[in-house]
């Protein structure tokens, strides 16, 4: 099933502490974070905003949530922002390190409960998660079927896993961005039509939506 995205709204946002506006402009993190959500929305895109809208649409969430792939944080500080609690995991220490300051900086480290797991062979029990993210990872996955695999495994029958990434016109985008920083935006051949076409063999019912920069699987395991 296709869909539009709407855009977001909001939902159950946590407080700031007294310290957050001081530590957005003492974090070397956050200001990095800042330049290059300044250099999205030059593009049009709306990087927060597309966030929340991954979330909403996995909507309603309860029980144990687990992030695969933390990164610096972001969309584990943006769940933290709505009164999530969560797992996150990333097996780069200098990500897990990153995010860990990008958190503590926002006042929400106590809500995410940061592990180094390998996504190939994962330290969790089976069925152990009653929803997955899973969010502009795929096109790094050099194993991609692996990391999934090991994601419906620790997934509890009913539980959702919510894979999103870059649509053609994003993964465009993130190739100049890299190009202006002096990099080069390293993508898999692999890519969510292969995704969806996966999680419906192994009998999930996938919804699947589009927005200008991104594409959403949200998928629900028999």
């Amino acid at each position: 099933m296709k869909s539009v995205r709407k855009s977001p709204g909001p939902i159950r946002e946590q407080p700031e502490s007294p310290d957050q506006d001081r530590l957005k402009t003492t974090s070397p993190i956050l200001s990095q974070l800042e330049k290059r959500k300044q250099v999205y929305a030059s593009f049009g895109y709306d990087i927060e905003g597309e966030r929340r809208a991954i979330i909403e649409a996995a909507l309603p969430l309860s029980g144990r949530i687990l992030e695969a792939g933390t990164g610096k944080g972001h969309l584990a500080a943006t769940l933290a922002k709505m009164g999530y609690q969560l797992v996150s995991f990333d097996l780069s220490e200098e990500q897990l390190r990153a995010a860990r300051d990008n958190l503590e900086n926002q006042g929400l480290l106590h809500l995410v409960e940061l592990k180094r797991e390998d996504g190939e062979q994962l330290n969790f029990p089976d069925a152990s998660f009653d929803a997955i993210f899973l969010v502009n990872v795929v096109h790094h996955l050099e194993n991609p079927l692996a990391v999934l695999s090991e994601l419906i495994r620790v997934l509890r029958p009913g539980g959702k896993l919510v894979i999103s990434d870059f649509s053609p016109e994003g993964l465009a985008m993130m190739a100049e961005v890299h190009r202006r920083e002096g990099s080069e935006h390293q993508v898999s051949p692999f890519g969510l039509d292969q995704v969806e076409e996966f999680l419906l063999e192994k009998g999930f019912r996938v919804n699947r939506l589009s927005s200008r920069f991104q594409i959403t699987l949200v998928a629900s395991k028999p």
